[in-house]
């Protein structure tokens, strides 16, 4: 049985896994400070065709969706005022934080002027044209909302009881623009690709772009949240959430299905069904999202499977991988920049990537062991 009470786990911060993870952090930082040193033609196979890989596609478009399990409990708890959620609520707020911040350093690293990056502070430097000035500056403000919000398990912790309960006197603002932000950048992100224009596939291409990168935000982040749920619970020998993992993913089986039917309904109105039967990459990205979709739906949507963790795993991996997959679609798989230019990320690239993952996971491990995060399950008496 699970209350609302939140505690640290409590335990080895330093184990196993957590050296493979820092192994695997170390050997990134070598290749950053390859990046620093040498630019980035020396670490990556970027180009004038490809101006973005794998470090924006998947560190920041894909990290900061996997980023929205903060907005998509904030919505449930605080605005439809759904508190049997609330004891994934911190969990999902901390996970935002961790994959926004480190989205942010993606960008850092991808710029070629990194040492301008600080503009960003200084409206006179603005452009006002850029689609993705809005992009930044949300992110920018959503990572403080994000620390703000997360600051009363901080307090807790430390016994700062006075200033947690005048920072709750207030956080509701903050909460409204936890809400607020990430959908506003998360869509823009959407806008981004419409600018692509005929280099994007009709099979992404389309006006809609906008909501479909929305949409994705939530199925992304909530499946994000049963996911970690789970795989918590098996990892650090925790009781199964089983009963509210059970109610949230029956919403996510209808938000996946509504996704599907506008989605694909998008692609049959813009007359590009057809390239879905051309046998190339595209084609069979195109599908593998297909039916990432729809075996997430599949597994959410009967009754029964909501009550198997097995079944809720499986159902939100798919989940997941469906939405991440239509963006490193719509932003790398889907885009021809014409002839003479290819891409396939260096292993700088992958290293890198793997680098920062690897990082968010050794936080997350770090921070539910010394602040109270996760809540306190407990099992049911036999």
């Amino acid at each position: 049985m699970a209350s609302h009470e939140h505690r640290p786990l409590g335990g080895k911060i330093v184990t196993a896994p957590f050296l493979v993870l820092l192994v695997i952090l170390f050997v990134a930082v070598i290749v950053l400070t390859q990046r620093f040193a040498f630019g980035l033609g020396a670490v990556t196979h970027l180009s004038d065709g490809y101006p973005w890989g794998i470090w924006i596609t998947i560190d920041l478009i894909i990290g900061t969706a996997l980023g929205c399990g903060g907005l998509v409990m904030a919505l449930l708890v605080y605005v439809l005022n759904r508190g049997d959620y609330h004891p994934l609520a911190r969990a999902g707020l901390m996970t935002s934080l961790f994959g926004y911040t480190l989205g942010a350093l993606a960008v850092l690293i991808d710029l070629g002027r990194y040492w301008q990056g600080h503009n960003i502070f200084f409206p006179w430097l603005w452009n006002a044209n850029s689609v993705l000035l809005e992009t930044a500056l949300c992110i920018f403000v959503y990572i403080i909302v994000l620390a703000i919000e997360f600051a009363p398990a901080v307090f807790e912790r430390l016994g700062m009881n006075e200033a947690r309960r005048r920072l709750h006197k207030i956080l509701f603002v903050f909460t409204g623009l936890g809400v607020l932000l990430p959908m506003m950048h998360q869509s823009s992100m959407g806008t981004v690709v419409v600018l692509l224009g005929y280099k994007l596939s009709p099979l992404w291409q389309s006006h809609l772009l906008t909501l479909f990168f929305l949409i994705t935000a939530f199925t992304i982040g909530f499946a994000a949240v049963a996911f970690e749920s789970v795989l918590a619970s098996v990892c650090l020998r925790r009781p199964f959430d089983t009963p509210i993992l059970s109610r949230l993913t029956g919403i996510m089986a209808w938000v996946m299905l509504g996704f599907m039917i506008v989605r694909y309904a998008d692609v049959v109105r813009l007359g590009a069904l057809p390239l879905a039967l051309a046998g190339d990459a595209k084609a069979v990205s195109f599908w593998i999202e297909f039916f990432l979709g729809a075996a997430a739906v599949l597994l959410l949507m009967p009754k029964a499977n909501r009550s198997s963790p097995r079944f809720i795993f499986l159902g939100a991996t798919a989940m997941l991988f469906n939405g991440a997959l239509y963006r490193l679609n719509a932003y790398l798989i889907g885009y021809d920049p014409g002839d003479g230019w290819s891409y396939f990320p260096s292993l700088g690239e992958i290293l890198v990537t793997l680098g920062i993952f690897a990082l968010e996971i050794m936080l997350y491990l770090m921070v539910v062991k010394l602040l109270p995060v996760l809540h306190a399950a407990r099992r049911a008496a036999t």
